[in-house]
């Protein structure tokens, strides 16, 4: 019996051991378990980097495959941006994140076609699901991003425009209708740009 007893108290000795005393332990991470940074850090992040404020969004979309009427953060601080009111301009929004391994791959391909296109199109990055936005702007900075980055920790996106995994592209026009997505990473800037040119009918 005494043995019994022995064994029952080593038994929660362990499990107690195994569970920590942080009551947040077992919540899901997906960028690294680092403390998340401040909003001055993440602010100088942004700067360092040469990320642009987050742009105006008074539009209203049209149709049935309008944006949705979501409003996210602008990553490092700055105005929220109301998915459903960026209209005016052709846009390109890609869904990526920092513990994404094929992202890291294709950044650099927007960030060049952002420089490439000018005025003419819109890319906007949505750092989606991720716990680090402080390695999301070091990413950034590190793949010459300087298009404007909202945050979407909570992944509100996921529903409306039916993220299945990242990288995540959707195309949409200048009246703020959902055109495509593609649900692939681009291997090339020569297949990212024949994508805008297929889905959007804009060229550098």
């Amino acid at each position: 019996m005494r043995a019994r007893l022995l064994l029952a108290g080593l038994a929660l000795l362990i499990l107690a051991a195994c569970a920590g005393g942080d009551p947040d332990s077992d919540q899901p991470v997906f960028g690294g378990d680092a403390p998340a940074a401040g909003a001055s850090e993440l602010a100088a992040a942004k700067e360092l980097a040469g990320v642009e404020d987050c742009p105006p969004s008074p539009g209203k979309a049209t149709g049935d495959s309008g944006l949705p009427d979501l409003t996210l953060q602008c990553l490092g601080g700055g105005d929220p941006v109301r998915l459903a009111g960026l209209t005016g301009t052709p846009t390109v929004i890609n869904l990526w994140a920092s513990w994404c391994g094929p992202c890291r791959d294709e950044l650099p391909l927007l960030a060049k076609a952002d420089r490439a296109y000018g005025d003419k199109l819109r890319i906007i990055g949505v750092d989606f699901a991720d716990s680090a936005p402080d390695e999301a702007l070091e990413l950034a900075a590190q793949s010459g991003v300087t298009y404007p980055l909202l945050a979407d920790p909570e992944s509100d996106t996921k529903g409306p425009l039916r993220v299945i995994g990242l990288p995540q592209t959707v195309f949409v026009d200048a009246q703020g209708t959902m055109v495509a997505t593609e649900r692939v990473a681009f291997r090339s800037y020569a297949e990212l740009t024949a994508a805008i040119d297929r889905h959007l009918e804009v060229s550098p």
